[in-house]
């Protein structure tokens, strides 16, 4: 198939692109600065042939942009998160600045700079007119809290789609996504009786001391011969330390490699009973991202892109299934072809040393915008 006539790639201008959006900080419940990221998409949409739609948020969440070509028919879906977890003020600390090849900056690896190395693809496409097929590009605000409030959009725009491809970061130097585990999140609240714990200790009953045993039952429940982890992420409770605790609550999270295994784990988790008959424990949650399996069309895309990428003279490899969760796992599970970690390359994604890496840029955009040109 022909390369596109103009299919070089500024990596100069793409690294300021880059550094626009990363010092527009975006956290997801920051729902001003998330929807000033999503004004800055639509800046750099402007003049691209599309039809943008902008969706309201739901309360605490920032809107989500939908930029569609014109065209019948099952198309490609590009899907983008520009919610970051890096509260307002990292920046401060941790500049945006490239160091040799290196380019730092919150949220640069997850997952703004794959993000824009894909719009940057999308315009070209569009204004050089060399798609194949109708393209929707959408952007959410709230993928690193489990996409409470943009998984029925994400889910609906899957439905009409014949292929999905998703700019999270690239994995282990370069390796594209075909497989992730599925993810639950809970929440575990214990409710003690509390005393002064020098005169009355015998009176109370801990809420701490009881989460403390569950957090012990739910750090075994990991199996690494299985695939399923889970970790508590979260804690908080207790007033003053020389009160028995009255409260105390946890954060749960649970990664399971198929439906069997969540379904199981889910009802473990759930069915968690207090060790002291003084203590009220409740436990909710459930699984909120089911498995992205891969499949024999799954496999068909990513051959597709591999062979591309053999064409522009660099090899692409898969990343065994990873642990993390996305948006992809959403249209995976309604049986699109799905490609993830279409992303940039780099590391330490939600540290204070995230980065990119500057060589990946040029193949990275060429990549996306080659998916682009030549699915049909």
């Amino acid at each position: 198939m022909p390369h596109s006539r103009h299919d070089w790639v500024d990596v100069g201008a793409t690294i300021e692109g880059i550094r626009r959006w990363v010092e527009i900080e975006s956290p997801t419940g920051e729902v001003a600065a998330v929807n000033r990221m999503i004004d800055r998409v639509a800046a750099d949409l402007a003049g691209v042939p599309v039809r943008i739609e902008r969706q309201p948020g739901r309360p605490g969440f920032g809107d989500t942009l939908v930029a569609r070509t014109d065209g019948d028919g099952a198309g490609i879906l590009i899907l983008s998160h520009i919610d970051t977890v890096h509260p307002i003020g990292t920046l401060k600390t941790s500049p945006c600045r490239r160091e040799g090849d290196r380019l730092y900056g919150p949220g640069i690896y997850d997952m703004k700079g794959g993000a824009y190395l894909a719009l940057d693809a999308f315009r070209r496409v569009l204004r050089e007119k060399t798609a194949r097929l109708p393209i929707t590009y959408l952007f959410t605000p709230d993928e690193e809290v489990g996409s409470p409030c943009s998984r029925e959009r994400i889910e609906q725009e899957a439905r009409r789609a014949r292929y999905v491809l998703v700019t999270e970061p690239a994995r282990d130097g370069g390796k594209v996504v075909t497989a992730r585990k599925g993810v639950g999140r809970f929440e575990a609240a214990a409710t003690g009786v509390p005393a002064h714990s020098g005169s009355r200790h015998r009176d109370g009953h801990s809420a701490i001391d009881e989460m403390a045993r569950q957090i012990l039952t739910i750090a075994a429940m990991t199996d690494y011969a299985r695939g399923i982890t889970t970790n508590v992420g979260k804690i908080s409770g207790g007033t003053a330390p020389n009160v028995v605790p009255e409260h105390c609550w946890i954060s749960i999270d649970l990664r399971v490699p198929d439906e069997g295994a969540g379904e199981e784990m889910q009802a473990k988790i759930l069915g968690l009973t207090s060790v002291d008959p003084g203590v009220k424990l409740e436990v909710t949650g459930g699984m909120n991202r089911p498995p992205f399996k891969k499949t024999p069309a799954g496999a068909a895309l990513f051959h597709h892109a591999q062979e591309l990428a053999r064409e522009m003279g660099f090899e692409l490899a898969e990343a065994a299934t990873t642990g993390g969760g996305s948006d992809g796992n959403f249209t995976a599970a309604l049986g699109v072809p799905t490609l993830d970690g279409l992303g940039i390359d780099g590391d330490g994604a939600h540290t204070g040393w995230e980065h990119a890496l500057v060589s990946s840029i040029e193949p990275r955009t060429r990549l996306m915008q080659r998916l682009l040109e030549t699915l049909e």
